[in-house]
């Protein structure tokens, strides 16, 4: 039976929104966000965008705005004028689309994607890297549960995940597998990136920003995919290093990555800038 993706919701006090990352699901948050949520601060909402495993089912030409008026949507259902936003990697990308649209009270981007301008060098790279793991992808898409079996898995899974193979837990390997095969948005989104630009209005950044590097990530690696965001963000924007770990560090160590975005919520709530009024 396959697991199922319901989105996370549990806690109460602040709002806060996480999203994760190209084609993971709301699991990736399955650790970090009980932390939060047992501190009695957080009201912890976690879903899956459209076109991932257990999302909404998606249009073809799937781009970040849809993603985005997704995400808005199960604010508005929730009764949530603005949140506290935090997305990886994709999720970064909507998180800074939602904040763009006045939907944030605080943003905390862990290695966020989208740093890019239309001929950019570092967005065809990326589309690259997606492109040539296009034959690993195949595999697990034929075998599924099955490539669990090959002594190499772990290795494959770790490099766009985490620091070493050693840091990401075998027990996450079945769902990381599940999500990774059943992800219909990744052919569409590939698309997207190649023909459009990246963000744009960074400099328009209106609420407390905490830009996350991760310094083991081979998927956005420091400094080439974040020198558009150290260069256009406003100059009051906070740059966290987290060092070892990789592009999803909820994996390596969930309590470490739950404590930064608490620290960085409870230092802004409530002031002028991270409360935005409704």
């Amino acid at each position: 039976m396959r697991p199922v993706r319901d989105p996370i919701h549990e806690g109460s006090g602040e709002p806060v929104v996480l999203l994760h990352p190209f084609m993971m699901s709301q699991n990736v948050w399955k650790d970090v966000a009980p932390i939060m949520a047992a501190t009695g601060r957080f009201e912890v909402y976690a879903p899956t965008m459209p076109g991932h495993n257990g999302g909404v089912k998606s249009r073809f030409f799937l781009d970040t705005a849809e993603l985005a008026d997704d995400i808005e949507r199960r604010m508005d259902e929730l009764g949530w004028e603005t949140a506290h936003i935090v997305g990886n990697s994709l999720g970064g990308w909507v998180a800074f689309e939602l904040m763009r649209r006045g939907r944030a009270r605080t943003l905390t981007a862990i290695a966020p994607a989208g740093g890019w301008h239309h001929l950019s060098p570092v967005k065809f790279e990326i589309v690259g890297k997606f492109v040539a793991g296009l034959p690993v992808w195949m595999v697990a898409k034929v075998l599924g549960q099955r490539v669990l079996r090959f002594p190499f898995t772990r290795w494959f899974a770790s490099v766009p995940i985490s620091s070493t193979p050693e840091r990401l837990p075998e027990a996450d390997l079945p769902n990381i597998i599940d999500d990774v095969t059943n992800c219909p948005a990744y052919f569409q989104l590939l698309v997207k990136a190649l023909l459009l630009p990246g963000l744009a209005e960074l400099a328009n950044a209106d609420a407390p920003t905490n830009l996350v590097i991760c310094d083991k990530d081979r998927v956005l690696p420091h400094p080439r995919f974040t020198r558009q965001f150290m260069r256009e963000l406003p100059p009051e924007h906070v740059v966290t290093h987290l060092n070892r770990s990789g592009h999803i560090p909820m994996f390596e160590d969930p309590e470490r990555t739950a404590k930064l975005i608490m620290g960085f919520i409870e230092e802004h709530a409530g002031s002028d800038r991270g409360q935005r009024p409704a």
